[in-house]
């Protein structure tokens, strides 16, 4: 038996993968330990220089403490040296998502003493239901590290919803590269068909999206999550650009005007939530300033801002003119004109009531992903209802 710990960096995906290795480690019957831990998997990212670094230095450390460390996930599969000149006891896995729990349980060791109720945490489940891109944007790594757009039998992501909600999860994610993608042609599924049955599974209480693009946000989508009482009113759709000439050099499949007319009828009663590079190559000033109009006229609250870095193999990887200080600044410029729109937003729930999930001692999210502070005397799992009083630089003050 050996005793291990797991740990992650970046998307949902990647806590997704990180899980899968835990689940078939504590299956094998080797145990969890947050200190003294004999193995150590770092399931890494590589969707920016940032990410890199932080993951090679996150592997360099459990080297100090952990007789054997797996690095796996997005980095592992980067072109190039990243994890080069790492102990000896590193293991870095280029592998597939969908070979790694095998292959590291297979290198680490099975016992055969099964655990079948392994799971990180009871409040929130991530369900991967596809994985792997086929757009090739030009500056997006992913498609390198992940292949090609692939998705899971839907009979098996509707049972392991349904197992997840036995073993006592209140909230289901459903995640992937490219959620909209999802296909399972044999038994006729696209994603909207998945909401609706996924959504329907007994003892659930909330189903949420992780990340779609806009091109999938289509009118048999929205009528789908309106009509599935369990589905939340919050939806996460990467912008990237607000400028159509950087979008067009990025190899984007979308105009400006088609992101905001997609999300127009869900203005009035949904949390909108993207993702933005900064300082792309093609980007001046007053494409940046185009990118700062259509985030306020889109709705859009929390925007989580990446300064662009070039990743080895992709369409741009030997353009990066924009000097750091500009990323920077505008940077600043976006984060700041999110926090205001985040503000303004969670201003609106004052004198309202609203349902919880509480998912860790005093804080919460409610139905549309807003962040709540409650009461710590509110259990860790439970769906509380509470009414907004005020408003602080960290979410909602529940009454």
């Amino acid at each position: 038996m050996a005793s291990f710990s797991v740990r992650f960096l970046g998307c949902k995906v990647s806590h997704v993968d990180a899980h899968a290795v835990r689940e078939r480690l504590l299956a094998d019957g080797h145990h969890e330990s947050d200190g003294g831990a004999e193995v150590a998997v770092v399931n890494t990212c590589c969707v920016t220089n940032e990410a890199v670094a932080k993951s090679r230095k996150e592997a360099a450390r459990a080297a100090r403490t952990h007789r054997r460390v797996y690095v796996t996930g997005c980095g592992a599969n980067l072109a190039g040296d990243a994890f080069a000149g790492l102990p000896d006891n590193v293991v870095v896995v280029a592998r597939r998502s969908e070979e790694t729990a095998e292959f590291v349980a297979g290198d680490v060791g099975a016992i055969g003493c099964v655990q079948a109720d392994a799971r990180l945490d009871r409040v929130r489940a991530f369900v991967k239901v596809q994985d792997g891109c086929s757009f090739g944007c030009r500056f997006c790594v992913i498609p390198l590290v992940r292949g090609a757009s692939r998705s899971r039998p839907a009979d098996a992501v509707l049972g392991e919803i349904r197992r997840r909600v036995d073993q006592g999860h209140r909230e289901v994610v459903l995640t992937g590269i490219n959620l909209g993608c999802y296909r399972d042609r044999d038994a006729d599924y696209r994603l909207p068909r998945l909401v609706r049955e996924a959504g329907a599974t007994p003892g659930l209480d909330r189903l949420r999206l992780s990340s779609i693009e806009i091109n999938h946000v289509d009118e048999e989508l929205v009528r789908v999550l309106r009509e599935t009482p369990t589905a939340t009113r919050h939806l996460h759709v990467p912008l990237q650009s607000g400028d159509d000439a950087v979008l067009r050099a990025m190899g984007r499949r979308y105009s400006t005007r088609t992101y905001l007319r997609r999300l127009e009828p869900l203005r009035e009663d949904f949390n909108l939530t993207s993702d933005v590079i900064v300082g792309f190559p093609t980007e001046d000033e007053p494409a940046f300033e185009n990118t700062l109009r259509v985030v306020r006229e889109a709705g859009l609250t929390k925007v989580h801002v990446f300064p662009y870095s070039p990743r080895p193999g992709t369409g741009t990887a030997a353009e990066d003119p924009i000097p750091p200080p500009v990323k920077k600044g505008r940077s600043a410029r976006l984060r700041a004109a999110s926090h205001e729109a985040c503000l303004t937003h969670w201003r609106s729930k004052i004198g309202r009531e609203d349902l919880v999930l509480v998912d860790r001692p005093g804080r919460g999210y409610g139905d549309d992903y807003s962040p709540w502070l409650v009461p710590n005397s509110e259990p860790v799992g439970e769906v509380v209802a509470v009414r907004g009083a005020a408003v602080s630089e960290e979410g909602i003050l529940a009454a």
